[in-house]
């Protein structure tokens, strides 16, 4: 299968972007709450596709959180506890790089979880969910599938761009080995958690812009009767000749003595 062409998927995704604008302004003017969950393995692309979400949604409604590892006081917390700060209040949209699957994820095969605190996380997660989702919460959980081949090309793609090593991490290095307990790991988790209140969906990756559109389109389906009117905005004309502002370098402040 050929992958699509830039200017074919550029076209398709702004069509969407617009359709993800007016889904916004719903959730700003009705006061939802909607939580997105980006899962997949190293390089499935979590980040492109959150990038293109967000491009054109406004920042201090549409918020990306991407946790870094637990400090030394957080690991002794209740697993969820940091989670909880970054949920989303009224008229919000949240979208999480990586989020509380984590430990059913790389900290179960890496070895950062022990057996008995993945067993526990998968038991309570579902209880978790259903606490957000009776609450109001609109949630939405998307693993990206990526196969190992188009995996491997990605990391050597990662590897040979500078502008992209910063991507590269060490533990990501000794992923690569982990191919086939990532893929055990993952469907324990599909099992346990996918559930009527917040089902999984999984979405080809392996072509990246096709995924994107593919996610952003599903996305878009399952949200609500979205059509808010769009508030009339006057703009009338200046008065006077427009002014200019001053620019350039500024005179050196001179030291004060005494």
């Amino acid at each position: 299968m050929s992958k699509l062409k830039r200017k074919d998927y550029e076209a398709q995704l702004e069509a969407l972007q617009l359709e993800l604008a007016e889904v916004a302004r719903w959730v700003q003017h009705t006061g939802q709450r909607v939580v997105v969950l980006l899962e997949g393995r190293d390089t499935a692309g979590k980040g492109g596709v959150i990038n293109a979400i967000v491009e054109h949604l406004n920042p201090r409604q549409c918020h990306v959180v991407a946790l870094p590892k637990p400090n030394d006081r957080e690991s002794t917390q209740w697993y969820f506890q940091r989670y909880v700060p970054h949920l989303p209040a009224a008229g919000e949209i949240v979208l999480f790089d990586r989020s509380w699957y984590n430990r059913a994820g790389v900290e179960q095969v890496m070895g950062f979880a022990k057996p008995a605190q993945v067993a526990a996380f998968l038991k309570q997660a579902p209880a978790f969910e259903k606490l957000l989702t009776d609450d109001g919460i609109v949630l939405f959980k998307y693993w990206l599938c990526c196969d190992q081949a188009q995996q491997e090309e990605r990391f050597a793609e990662r590897l040979a761009d500078p502008l992209k090593r910063w991507k590269l991490s060490p533990i990501d290095v000794e992923a690569r080995k982990h191919y086939d307990d990532y893929t055990r790991a993952r469907e324990a988790m599909l099992a346990a958690t996918h559930s009527k209140h917040a089902p999984w969906t999984l979405v080809d990756f392996n072509d990246q812009r096709s995924g994107r559109l593919t996610l952003i389109r599903d996305l878009l389906a399952r949200a609500p009767d979205r059509k808010v009117p769009d508030s009339a905005i006057e703009f009338p004309p200046l008065k006077g000749k427009p002014k200019k502002e001053r620019y350039g370098a500024l005179k050196p402040i001179a030291d004060k003595k005494g």
